[in-house]
C-alpha cells in the first residue's frame, strides 16, 4: 500500500475540481460502504472529500452581540434578553449571551440557548438594560424589543464544540441523578451517550492532518470557521475539541436548538459538519472507521468526582451503544443517545450538496491544531473538609424486623434522631427517624419495616461536605448514612455534626 502519508491530492487540487463540477464527495457513511465493497485503495483514489456531521448539546456555546446605540445612549452595565442575563463586562452595547445562562423568571425552562434559537427563528425578544449613567452615556434604563435583523453583529463564538469522543454515563446508586448527561436512573437503570460516532468530525481525522485554524465548516446551518483548539482540548487521550465561529444571521434554527436538561440546566444543540479532504492513505483509513471501531468508556456518575476520576464501568463501541442495549455483566441495560444521529446525517448530506454545487470551497488550515496538550484539573488550595473528617463512625443501626418500641428506646438512650436499617451483611436497606417513630405511634405500627424509609439518600466518605450539604438541602433532610461502595453503613453525618464543626472550626471548609 506504500507510505500512508504519501500525497494523493492537495486541497487546491480538490477546489479546482469543485469549481469544474467534477469533485467526488461522499458522506462518512457512504465512504464506509465503499471501502467495505471496493477496498481502501480504490476508495482513496476515487473519493476527493468525505463529509461529516454531529448534532448535540454543546454547553460551551454563545453569541457576541452588538445592539447599537440608543438616543440618548446608555452604557449597559447589566443586560437581559427575555430575562436571561447577558454578560456585560464589555463595551457599552456589546454583550455575550451564553447558552447555559438561565432565565431569572423561568429558571430551568428557558435559557441562553433558547434566546439564540428565538433570534435565529426571527422572533422578537425583549431587551432590558441598566446603567449608573455617565456624562457621555446619560441613560440609566432601557427596555425594548428586538429581532436578529435589528442587531448590528451577532457572531456565534463557541469555545468548546464537537468533542472527538464523549464518555457514556450510568448510575449505580439507588437514587435518580439529574446531570448534563440527562436523567440517570438508579441501580444501572439506563445508559446515556453523546456524539455521532462514525459521522463525528474529529473521529474521522484524529491526527488533525486536514483540520486546523481557518478550516471552513458547516456551523448551525451556515458557514463557519475553526478559530482554534477548543477548551479542554486533550487530543492525546482522544478528547479533542474545537473553538468555532460564524455569523448567526446566516444560520438556521433547525441546527441551533435551545434545550433544557431536567433539574440540571439549559444548553444549546449545535449542528457542526466538517469536510475531510482525502489527502493521503492515512486520512482515507481514518475516515472509514465504523461505529464498531470507535470506543468510549461508560462512567459511573454516582461517584461525585470530576469526570476523569469517575469509575469506568465498561468500555464499549458506538455500535453497541446505538444498538439500544448494553450488557453490564449479565444485566441488559437500555442505552439512549442525547445527540441526533438523524440530523448529523442530514448535516453531512447538506455539506456534501454544498460542495457538489460549488458553493462551499475547502480551506487549507493556517495552522494545525495541537496534537498534544496537557489537561490540568483545578487544584483546590487550602484544606477542604470531607465527610470522613466529621462523620460519626460509631453508628447505631437496627434490623427491619425489630420492634418499634425497642427502636424508640434506643434513639432516646443514644440521643440520636437517625437510625439506619441494615440487613444481615450490614448493607443499608432503609432509615428510621424520630419523626417516623411519632407517626408509628399515631398509626399503631409495630415493626420497623412498616415505618422505615426505603429510598435512602446517602453519602460517601470522600465527598466534600459542601456537596452533601447541598444534597441534604435538596431533599429537605437532616442526616445521611455514609456508605462504602458495597452499600455497607460505615458512618452517619447530620446537620448537627456540620453545625458543631462550624462553631468549633469557624467554618465547614477553608479555602
Amino acid at each position: 500500500m506504500g507510505d500512508e502519508g504519501e500525497r494523493l491530492r492537495t486541497i487546491n487540487e480538490i477546489n479546482e475540481k469543485i469549481k469544474r463540477g467534477d469533485v467526488v464527495v461522499l458522506t462518512a457513511e457512504e465512504m464506509i460502504k465503499l471501502v467495505e465493497s471496493s477496498g481502501l485503495e480504490v476508495a482513496a483514489k476515487e473519493v476527493d472529500v468525505v463529509t461529516t456531521g454531529t448534532f448535540g448539546a454543546m454547553c460551551s456555546s454563545g453569541v457576541f452581540l452588538n445592539f447599537g446605540h440608543s438616543d440618548p445612549p446608555i452604557r449597559m452595565t447589566k443586560c437581559w434578553l427575555n430575562d436571561v442575563p447577558v454578560y456585560k463586562g464589555l463595551a457599552a452595547v456589546d454583550g455575550y449571551l451564553g447558552a447555559t445562562a438561565m432565565s431569572e423568571t423561568r429558571g430551568f425552562d428557558y435559557g441562553g440557548g433558547h434566546v439564540i434559537e428565538d433570534l435565529v427563528s426571527g422572533k422578537e425578544v425583549v431587551l432590558r438594560a441598566e446603567s449608573y449613567g455617565t456624562d457621555c452615556y446619560p441613560r440609566k434604563y432601557i427596555e425594548t424589543t428586538i429581532t436578529l435583523e435589528d442587531i448590528n453583529q451577532a457572531i456565534l463564538v463557541n469555545p468548546r464544540n464537537c468533542y472527538q469522543r464523549y464518555d457514556a454515563a450510568t448510575n449505580s446508586s439507588d437514587r435518580v441523578l439529574y446531570t448534563y448527561m440527562g436523567t440517570l436512573l438508579p441501580n444501572y437503570g439506563n445508559i446515556t451517550f453523546s456524539g455521532a460516532g462514525q459521522l463525528n468530525p474529529l473521529c474521522k481525522d484524529p491526527n488533525y492532518e486536514t483540520i486546523g485554524i481557518g478550516t471552513r465548516i458547516f456551523l448551525g446551518g451556515g458557514i463557519g470557521y475553526i478559530i482554534g483548539e477548543g477548551t479542554q482540548h486533550s487530543p492525546g487521550a482522544g478528547y479533542g475539541t474545537l473553538m468555532v465561529k460564524g455569523d448567526l444571521k446566516q444560520m438556521n434554527s433547525r441546527y441551533l436548538r435551545g434545550a433544557s436538561f431536567h433539574r440540571y440546566g439549559t444548553t444549546l444543540y449545535v449542528g457542526v459538519g466538517l469536510p475531510i479532504p482525502i489527502i493521503n492513505m492515512r486520512v482515507a483509513r481514518t475516515v472509514a472507521l465504523r461505529d464498531d471501531e470507535i470506543f468510549v468508556n461508560i462512567r459511573d456518575y454516582a461517584v461525585p468526582s470530576r469526570p476523569d476520576l469517575r469509575p469506568v464501568v465498561k468500555r464499549v463501541s458506538y455500535a453497541e451503544l446505538r444498538s439500544g442495549k448494553v450488557y453490564l455483566g449479565d444485566k441488559s441495560v437500555p442505552s439512549s443517545s442525547l445527540s441526533s444521529y438523524k440530523i448529523a446525517r442530514e448535516i453531512a448530506e447538506t455539506l456534501k450538496k454544498w460542495i457538489q454545487e460549488g458553493i462551499f470551497l475547502l480551506t487549507e488550515p493556517l495552522e494545525p491544531l495541537p496534537r498534544e496538550r496537557e489537561f490540568k484539573p483545578l487544584k483546590v488550595k487550602g484544606r477542604e473538609l470531607y465527610v470522613k473528617d466529621i462523620m460519626k463512625r460509631d453508628v447505631v443501626t437496627a434490623r427491619p424486623g425489630e420492634d418499634v418500641k425497642e427502636i424508640a428506646a434506643r434513639l432516646v438512650e443514644k440521643g440520636i434522631d437517625h437510625l439506619p436499617i441494615v440487613d444481615e451483611e450490614g448493607k443499608l436497606i432503609g432509615i428510621v427517624t424520630s419523626w417516623d417513630l411519632a407517626k408509628a405511634v399515631a398509626y399503631d405500627k409495630r415493626r420497623v419495616e412498616e415505618i422505615m424509609t426505603r429510598k435512602v439518600i446517602t453519602a460517601f466518605e470522600n465527598e466534600p461536605v459542601d456537596v452533601v450539604v447541598r444534597r441534604m438541602s435538596q431533599y429537605n433532610i437532616s442526616g445521611v448514612p455514609v456508605v462504602d461502595r458495597m452499600n455497607r453503613v460505615i458512618g452517619i453525618l447530620t446537620t448537627d455534626d456540620i453545625s458543631r464543626r462550624v462553631v468549633e472550626g469557624g467554618g465547614v471548609w477553608q479555602r
